[in-house]
């Protein structure tokens, strides 16, 4: 009976369970636009540094003021390290790698195919998280209305190396390991899991950093700049893995995987709303195309009774 229930959670998401999912995918969608502001005088690989550095402190700190314990994370060390990379160090040097030779739409559609590469891996290496008809068909509206609504930008960015094109692909199966890999973790509070995944990744970004880099020039960005990297931290870093690692423990590896369906969604209305950007009839499209493919995997409008 237990084992039911756990699949039957695996297969549906409760109405909190969506509505974490579409505020992650929210703040991921608003990191773009501090992405944007940071990356002008600060290095990707700096920024990744500076962004999980800076949110494992503010976890720190908040653990050691409200608790719990980060001790609970001492005794799964090796496992965070396995986390931070699956979770960060690959996907991101991956991504980085790809975009210096692919445009931003189809690495935006390449990275939406996670959903689908995290449903493969759970189907094969979990009990509770099986594929299902309306998880297939979910998912493929999904990749293609974040196709459609990328239009233009897509075409525009079809050329390039192979090897790039499998770097991205890369960087979506790394983050679909990593939510099956997550999965363990769910015994301990979010807010451990994710201060654990982030110190993990520190540890191994700053010496990464200091070796490609050095220390020249790492801290003479504007004061505009260390705004958005603050943002970039707190906001869609500390508070954003916390949400993240409570969805998977409520709704499992393949729903939370979604949210990378609904990051660009965000990302595109947040431009349209707070920097004036026109909103284009295929990128709408393509927003409904989105809604139709996470209707039909929650599957509760489509069900017959």
């Amino acid at each position: 009976m237990a084992a039911e229930t756990r699949a039957a959670t695996a297969r549906h998401m409760s109405l909190q369970d969506w509505a974490l999912l579409i505020l992650l995918g929210a703040i991921w969608g608003g990191s773009f636009f501090f992405a944007r502001i940071a990356v002008a005088e600060i290095t990707p690989l700096a920024l990744v540094m500076f962004r999980v550095s800076i949110a494992a402190l503010v976890l720190q700190l908040w653990l050691a003021l409200r608790g719990p314990s980060f001790r609970l994370a001492f005794s799964m060390t090796g496992s965070f390290f396995v986390m931070a990379t699956l979770n960060n160090i690959i996907p991101f040097s991956l991504i980085f790698l790809g975009q210096t030779e692919l445009g931003a739409g189809l690495a935006s559609v390449l990275n939406a195919t996670t959903p689908f590469w995290t449903a493969i891996l759970a189907n094969m290496l979990t009990q509770d998280e099986k594929l299902s008809l309306n998880k297939l068909a979910g998912i493929g509206f999904g990749i293609a209305g974040t196709a459609v609504m990328i239009g233009p930008g897509l075409v525009a960015g079809l050329g390039g190396p192979i090897w790039a094109k499998f770097a991205l692909v890369g960087a979506a199966v790394s983050y679909g390991f990593a939510f099956i890999f997550a999965r363990r973790f769910r015994a301990i509070p979010p807010p451990v899991v994710a201060t654990g995944q982030l110190t993990a990744s520190t540890v191994v970004m700053i010496p990464l950093v200091m070796l490609v880099h050095g220390p020249e020039g790492l801290f003479s960005a504007s004061a505009h700049v260390w705004a958005a990297v603050l943002a970039l931290a707190v906001l869609a870093t500390s508070f954003a893995y916390i949400l993240y690692f409570r969805i998977i423990a409520s709704a499992g590896a393949t729903n939370a995987s979604l949210v990378t369906l609904i990051v660009p969604v965000s990302a595109i209305l947040l431009g349209a709303l707070f920097l004036g950007e026109r909103l284009e009839l295929f990128e709408i499209a393509g927003m409904l195309l989105i809604g139709l493919g996470l209707i039909t995997i929650d599957g509760r409008l489509l069900r017959v009774r």
